[in-house]
């Protein structure tokens, strides 16, 4: 799924993030988006950078560069 496709408001699942760098790998790793990790969209600034989401009961933003290379599939919960 890509960046362009994702909606305020839905839910998602990380699948995987092998795409991003090293060090943005580990910043996810530190921030507990792992895979398999279940996430929420709540807003983006904007020209859609960044992105907040909502990530095991904390928000957190990201960089759109990085969130687009992030393999996600939406979640029906």
């Amino acid at each position: 799924m890509t960046f362009p496709q994702v909606e305020v408001g839905k839910k998602y699942k990380l699948i995987d993030y092998s795409k991003l760098d090293k060090t943005s790998r580990k910043k996810c790793l530190a921030l507990g988006l792992l895979k398999g990790t279940l996430f929420k969209i709540i807003r983006e600034a904007p020209f859609g950078d960044p992105v907040q989401i909502n990530v095991r009961g904390y928000e957190i933003t990201m960089r759109k560069e990085d969130f687009e290379n992030l393999e996600i599939v939406e979640v029906n919960v």
